[in-house]
């Protein structure tokens, strides 16, 4: 690679680093190309973007991000073989990696960036894995927020139905 194509590189990187609040940092050294085109195809339908890159180039876009993203924890990840899964939803690649190592044993995860939290070792796929995504967490908030307001609903008609029978009561009681 010349100076120009690493610079390049160097910007797409951080374009990318800088867009995106997860990423998962893997291994998959010792797949064959058909593996790995099945791994890329999985990516694709879950909407998971994966990158072959090199170390020295990621991290020299690591490096020139936003300091506030604390990335430095990810360094160390940065050795051998590294391919690069960028997601909009957190867990995404976690489960992609669990579900693809039924059959196959890699990729391997070195490090995963979740918004300014970083996760390193192969260990922690089943905790990511079960990190709720921002759609969950809305889905649950939402039927949070309906719970009171169906019991008052509930206690509404139960009074309605009370109140009519009451009424009716008194309207005989006269009559008689």
């Amino acid at each position: 690679m010349t100076k120009t194509q690493k610079a390049e590189a160097v910007a797409l990187l951080k374009d990318k680093f800088a867009n995106n609040d997860f990423f998962y940092v893997t291994d998959a050294s010792t797949l064959t190309v058909a593996q790995v085109n099945q791994l890329r195809a999985l990516c694709y339908e879950k909407g998971i973007e994966m990158k072959v890159v090199k170390n020295t180039l990621a991290r020299k876009a690591l490096e020139a991000g936003d300091v506030e993203k604390n990335y430095e924890g990810l360094y160390d990840s940065l050795k051998g073989p590294t391919a690069l899964l960028f997601t909009d939803t957190a867990n995404a690649p976690a489960k992609l990696i669990k579900e693809f190592r039924k059959d196959h044993e890699r990729p391997i995860l070195k490090a995963a960036y979740i918004d300014s939290s970083i996760y390193t070792g192969d260990d922690q796929i089943e905790a990511l894995s079960k990190i709720k995504s921002r759609e969950e967490l809305l889905g649950e908030l939402v039927t949070l927020l309906q719970s009171p307001m169906q019991n008052l609903m509930g206690a509404l008609k139960s009074g309605e139905t009370n109140m009519a029978g009451l009424l009716k009561a008194l309207a005989e009681r006269e009559e008689a």
